[in-house]
Formats: C-alpha cells, structure tokens, sequence
C-alpha cells in the first residue's frame, strides 16, 4: 500500500470517529428520555422536544451545510461541526433547566449536520476506484452500527449508574480526539470559493422548508390534524425553492442531480426504508420495556444482536458481494431480509419469548448493512467533485426526514390502535401489542415498495463485474 493510500485510509478513520461520535449520542439519548424527564421535570409532550429539537436542525441544515462545504471546503465544514456538536454535548450535560437542555440539542443538531453533509462527499474524493469505494462505504456504515449498538448499551447503563448527564459527557473525549486527528491527516482544504454566488434566497427557502417540515413530522403525535399546517407551509416553501432552482445562476441544489434516475430512486428508496427501521427501532424498545418488562440496560442487550449483524454485514459481506454483483443486487437482497425481519413481527404475541420472536428479527435486521451500502454507493456514484458536498446533504436529509417521518406516522398509528382497545375493554399489554403489530405491519409494507422502486426503476448496472476483493 503507498503512502498516499495510507493517508487515505487514515482520513477515513477520522471521518469515521467523527460519525462514531453523532450517531453514538443518537441512540444514547433515547434510553436516557425516562430520567432525564423525572430529573428536569419534563410533561410527556415537552419531553419530545429533547429529540425533535436536534432533529429540526440537523434535517433542516444538512443540504445548505453540504453546499456551504463544497464552496468553504470540506475539511473546515467536518471540523467546525465538530467542535460545534461537542461543546453542545458539553452543555447538555451541565444544563439545569429544560430550556437551556433543548436549546443545546437543538446546537448540536446544527454541528452534526455539519459534520454529516460532508462526510459521504470527502469519501467519494478520496475513494474514485469503485471497489476501494465499496470497503470505504461499508467501513463507514459499520460505524455507524456500532454507535447504535454501543449507544443502547452504553445509554441504559450510564443512565443507570452514574445518571444521564453522562451520556453527554462520553462526547466529549471521542470528539476531542476526533476534531484532533482530522486536522492531522484530512487533507487542507484549498482556498474557500466566494459565497457571492450562494443561492441566498434558495438557501431560505429551503432551510425554512426543511425545518417546517421536520417540525411537522414530529408534531403529529402530539398535534395531530394539527400538523398539517405547518406541513402545508412546508411544502409551498419546498415548491418555491424548486421553482428558484430553476433559475438561478448557481443553484444550491442543482435540479440536474434529482434528474438521475439512479439519484432520485435512491433517495426514495431510503425514505422508505428508514421509516421502517427506524420506527421498528423505537417500537420495539417500547415493546421491550412496556410489555414484556425489560429495564433500559436490558433493552439495550437486547437490541445488540440487531447493530452487530447490520456492522458485520457492512464491514466484511457488503463490499465483497457489490464488487461481485453490483449494488442493484445487492440492495435487493437486503430489503428482502428487511421485509422478512418486520414481517415476523405482524404476529408478535403479547408474552413474546425473545430467542423465539424477536432475535430471528434482529439477526434478519442484518439486511440493513447491505442495502444502505449499496444505497449510499447508487446516491453517490455520479456525483461530481463539485457536488460531492450537496449530494452528500441530500442523501442525510433524506435519511433524516425518513427517521422522522417513520417515528411519528408508525408511532401515531399504534398509539392510535391501542387507545381503541383500551376503550373497547382490552388489557393495556394487550393493546399495546395489538397496536404494535398494526405499526409494524405498515413498516413491512413500506419495504415491499422500496423493494418494488429498486426492482423496476433502477437500472441494472453497465458496468463489468469486478472479482471480489481478497
């Protein structure tokens, strides 16, 4: 290997820990909601806005934050996100009062928005050779599985043995470390282009947009029909920055990346597949906790089965399998063990025995780490160096916005279907399973159709098939 592929591999660790970093604290404060709600004094509804509050800004930025990175430069956006996000973590922790907790999440969705919107672009720069790319991605998506199931874990018991604050705290020696090495071994970034061509009006348009939209989302389970007002202003706010895109000078986001029919079906595919899992990811831990009895820390085990398969499968199937099949293939595998995984849980019953009904899922869930590889390869593959940064936005809001939408709609619907049990006379485990099951059955169908979209609409790769690397 020459030195100039080390420093590659080397910038992709530092790539890496930052990532490590974002989605660590990610699932880390889902397990922790209980008591940081008994500590602050939190209602149910307000308590929501300790998660929405970062997801707002996180999806809203993520597209500006990746243009801003192609025209100021990569390597400053990845490092000032950052410092950004931990000295946001740093405030979590301390905060005494649930206003100044929200307002620090809401900074910290900011610094990983920046971080995140650049990190996808800087790795197909450094990685153009498709099968080098391939290991790239797959390393990257292993990461990320590992900070979800470290995250579970870690969550339940710092929560439980040295109290929440610390599941802000952990940030800080991990992003210290990364803000470190990404300033020795990222490559500088050259001289910032001028910001007078940014797209000022678009960039409104499309943050507002994007924000309103968020906040739409994760509004209707406490707002209801309510939502679509806020929802309605979105889209009229999305509409017009479409219709700027079409004019201006230099776009912020060019009209011709959504043009692709390989982009555009990508990134629908992963708005449906991410609504799924992630609210299987939020139900089933309620499953856990509030039919079957779990406590945080066992939940967390629980789940772990589910993160380690989807990062054995990304660092060591996904790249090899691409090289040999394509990344049409092998998306298709995966969404097909998807809808396998949720499927087994339209038949969850009420006294679940966990080797029996859940872990099948959780290993079947391994599906995951070959169709968001594939995934980001295809959102990515004909993104030019100059757009490297806003197709990389594009590909995590689209993420973002699916989380956020498969949360409250799959959410809204189970609570929905337990509350008419529980006034029909059901048991509240009962019920709540019954309304779980309706939740997941929803999810299984969003499956299908990614399966559907990515069977009929991509097309089957040109290319020749590479041997598998060794």
């Amino acid at each position: 290997m020459t030195p100039h592929a080390h420093s590659r591999w080397f910038s992709l660790v530092a790539l890496c820990a930052g990532m490590l970093m974002i989605i660590l604290d990610g699932s880390i404060v889902t397990v922790a909601l209980p008591a940081i709600q008994s500590d602050l004094g939190f209602s149910p509804e307000d308590l929501t806005w300790t998660v929405n509050a970062y997801l707002i800004a996180f999806g809203g930025l993520l597209l500006l934050a990746g243009r801003l990175g192609d025209l100021l430069g990569r390597r400053r956006m990845f490092v000032a996100g950052l410092v950004i996000f931990t000295a946001a973590s740093l405030l979590c922790g301390v905060a005494g009062s649930q206003e100044v907790l929200i307002g620090a999440r809401f900074l910290q969705g900011v610094g990983g928005a920046m971080a995140s919107a650049v990190s996808l672009g800087m790795i197909v720069t450094l990685f153009p050779e498709p099968g080098e790319r391939g290991r790239a991605i797959g390393a990257f998506s292993f990461v990320g599985a590992a900070g979800a199931s470290i995250g579970q874990v870690l969550g339940g018991v710092l929560t439980e043995a040295v109290g929440w604050n610390w599941i802000f705290f952990v940030n800080l020696p991990i992003g210290l470390a990364a803000v470190l090495l990404a300033l020795r071994v990222l490559a500088a970034d050259g001289p910032a282009r001028s910001l007078r061509g940014l797209d000022v009006p678009g960039t409104a348009l499309v943050t507002a947009g994007l924000m309103t939209g968020v906040y739409a989302i994760v509004s209707i389970t406490r707002y209801g029909w309510g939502a679509l007002l806020p929802g309605g202003l979105a889209v009229l706010l999305l509409t017009g920055f479409v219709l700027r895109q079409r004019r201006a000078a230099e776009p912020l986001l060019p009209l011709r990346l959504l043009r692709s029919r390989t982009v555009s079906a990508a990134n629908l595919v992963q708005v449906l597949m991410v609504s799924a899992l992630f609210g299987f990811q939020v139900l089933i831990a309620l499953y856990l906790q509030n039919v079957l009895g779990y406590g945080a820390a066992a939940t967390g085990f629980a789940m772990l089965p589910a993160a380690l398969t989807i990062g054995a499968v990304s660092l060591f199937l996904s790249a090899r399998l691409t090289a040999r099949f394509g990344e049409r293939a092998v998306l298709l595998g995966g969404l097909a063990l998807l809808v396998a995984a949720i499927g087994l849980l339209t038949n969850l019953p009420v006294d679940a025995s966990y080797p029996v009904h859940l872990l099948p899922t959780m290993l079947l869930a391994g599906g995951f780490g070959l169709a968001v590889s594939a995934l980001t390869s295809l959102a990515m593959a004909e993104a030019s160096p100059e757009d490297a940064g806003v197709s990389s936005g594009l590909f995590n809001t689209t993420q973002q916005v699916g989380g956020a939408l498969g949360v409250a709609v799959l959410a809204t619907l189970a609570g929905h279907r337990t509350h008419v049990l529980l006034a029909d006379g059901a048991s509240a485990q009962a019920a709540l399973t019954d309304g779980f099951r309706l939740a997941f059955g929803l999810g299984t169908g969003l499956l299908v159709v990614a399966f559907l979209i990515a069977a009929t609409v991509l097309r089957r790769p040109a290319r020749a098939v590479v041997p598998a690397p060794v």
